[in-house]
């Protein structure tokens, strides 16, 4: 049982992020009271008390890319990546059948689906996970997000790139807050993009913070 929590922990934080914020959307879509401003702070304020609550449990990681990165840089071992990723993936695929069932009028239920040009966007999405990725780096403790200002940062920073590239890419960041909502909805067309830029954008940060930060 006590080996487990942490895939508990990853379930319910991950469930929570993806189901408030593209509930949020959801809702600004069916019925624009939520604003692409409400919208923002909604992804911002859902992580930071999800890095709160599982930090310790987890490491708080919501995000395939942000462990395959803690695995690259040595933090957490690869033998718990494929269990962790599957988590995640079964937590953002509930949390969009819970919007959808939910919100049965809202077509997109969250979906990430680009404004600007698929390369552009690529390259916008390889930049946020960038910066998100290296920001974790500095605030984590080994392979966890924990501390009095982990939740606040990260929060943070999701909350200015949704606020300022939501508009153009939706902010995604992490492949299974795309891929929940492009399952349950049937919005594949740019799935690509989702799938391959926050892995590619966090491995480089991987590589940077190392370059900065050769003995950790």
């Amino acid at each position: 049982m006590q080996k487990h929590v942490p895939l508990y922990a990853e379930f319910i934080g991950t469930f929570a992020m993806v189901f408030c914020g593209t509930a949020a959307m959801a809702v600004n879509e069916t019925t624009g009271g939520v604003a692409h401003e409400g919208i923002a702070i909604t992804w911002g304020l859902i992580v930071m008390v999800m890095i709160y609550a599982f930090g310790e449990h987890s490491g708080a990681h919501f995000n395939p890319a942000v462990t395959v990165s803690f695995a690259l840089a040595k933090r957490f071992p690869w033998k718990k990546v494929p269990q962790y990723i599957t988590t995640q993936s079964i937590a953002a695929i509930a949390a969009s059948l819970a919007v959808k069932g939910i919100i049965p009028t809202s077509d997109i239920i969250g979906a990430t689906i680009p404004t600007i040009p698929h390369l552009s966007a690529f390259w916008l999405e390889g930049l946020l996970a960038f910066f998100l990725m290296l920001v974790i780096l500095h605030i984590s403790t080994g392979s966890k997000e924990t501390g009095p200002v982990a939740g606040l940062t990260v929060g943070s920073v999701i909350l200015l790139e949704a606020m300022f590239a939501g508009p153009l890419t939706n902010a995604s960041m992490n492949p299974v807050r795309s891929l929940g909502p492009a399952l349950v909805g049937n919005h594949w067309e740019p799935m690509w993009i989702y799938l391959t830029a926050p892995f590619a954008g966090m491995a480089l940060a991987v590589v940077i913070f190392s370059i900065f930060n050769p003995k950790t």
